[in-house]
């Protein structure tokens, strides 16, 4: 390496140390993929402790420096994670949880910038497209280094369901669940394939099911109502999609140009414009470089502008009520 480029350890920063972030840096530290981890939370000695925790692990992964973050910290950062956020309270309308996030959001964004960090951002907190919308805004960077956590671990949820339906190895299984990370999204079945061969060829030749439109349309329901299973359960998700950001994470910082379901803010592709919603990206170590505009069928590019229209009406309640 010459005088000139000087090695620049790979940073990442979470802000939020709570189960999601906690769980995300736990697994990012077992994969080797980052040379520096700071976590930042309002409640400092909460960070304290879940930094100690994750130290006295150190043995047992790849060399890792792990520390408290401070704003500082946003400047020579590669990636910045934000699962930071309020958790909706008894009697507290979606609507009004959206504010409170909102408002946390942009004053995080905001010292961002003022810090003059050149990192890829990647907002993980809830209405992730919603507030991934309003942090790009805030940033005005170049559209692709704020993204969304989107549907990326809904389109693993999928990928697992079918691997179980058809008996194939879940890395055999590719396919998408696009739109709103919520209520609106869908399974683009047009773009998923078993064995590269495309969903509606191999259902024939599965015999696992005997109705398999039924039994797809079941597995997609059952993918967009995980989360609420997962929290009725146990009070919430976070392994999931700690493993989730560890695989966007790794694409940034090996720029390996890899094809997520990240949220992004569209510029008329399929259609959308000022909106920011999963669909097929490339995600390289300058975060979004390509949205792929698959060739999806006429119900789910109906079924993607009415996400498209959800997410702009919650963000308009936002801001004029």
């Amino acid at each position: 390496m010459s005088p000139e480029q000087p090695w620049k350890p790979r940073k990442v920063v979470v802000i939020g140390a709570g189960a999601v972030g906690s769980t995300f840096a736990y697994a990012l530290a077992q994969a080797g993929l980052a040379d520096d981890l700071a976590l930042i939370d309002e409640n400092r000695r909460f960070a304290e402790g879940q930094v100690l925790d994750l130290l006295h692990g150190k043995p047992f992964y790849p060399t890792l420096d792990i520390h408290v973050g401070d704003p500082g910290d946003y400047t020579n950062a590669q990636v910045i994670v934000i699962t930071a956020g309020a958790k909706q309270q008894p009697g507290q309308s979606r609507l009004d949880l959206l504010r409170e996030n909102a408002v946390i959001i942009e004053s995080i964004v905001g010292e961002i910038v003022r810090q003059r960090s050149e990192a890829v951002l990647i907002v993980v907190t809830n209405p992730v497209d919603v507030l991934t919308y309003i942090a790009a805004k805030k940033a005005g960077w170049e559209r692709g280094r704020v993204l969304g956590s989107g549907t990326v671990l809904d389109s693993a949820r999928l990928r697992h369901l079918l691997s179980q339906q058809c008996q194939v190895d879940v890395h055999n299984v590719h396919a998408y669940m696009l739109g709103e990370h919520g209520d609106s999204e869908f399974a683009a079945w047009s773009l998923t394939n078993i064995a590269g061969m495309p969903v509606d060829h191999y259902c024939p030749l599965c015999r696992n099911c005997e109705d398999s439109a039924k039994r797809l349309g079941e597995i997609e329901r059952a993918v967009r109502d995980s989360a609420y299973h997962v929290i009725d359960y146990k009070g919430a998700t976070h392994f999931g999609v700690g493993l989730a950001l560890v695989r966007i994470v790794g694409s940034i910082l090996r720029n390996q140009r890899s094809v997520l379901t990240v949220s992004t803010m569209l510029q008329g592709e399929y259609g959308l414009t000022d909106v920011c919603l999963s669909v097929p990206c490339i995600v390289s170590g300058q975060g979004v470089v390509r949205v792929m505009e698959g060739d999806l069928s006429e119900n789910e590019r109906v079924s993607l502008a009415r996400s498209a229209d959800a997410l702009k009406q919650s963000l308009a309640l936002s801001i004029h009520n």
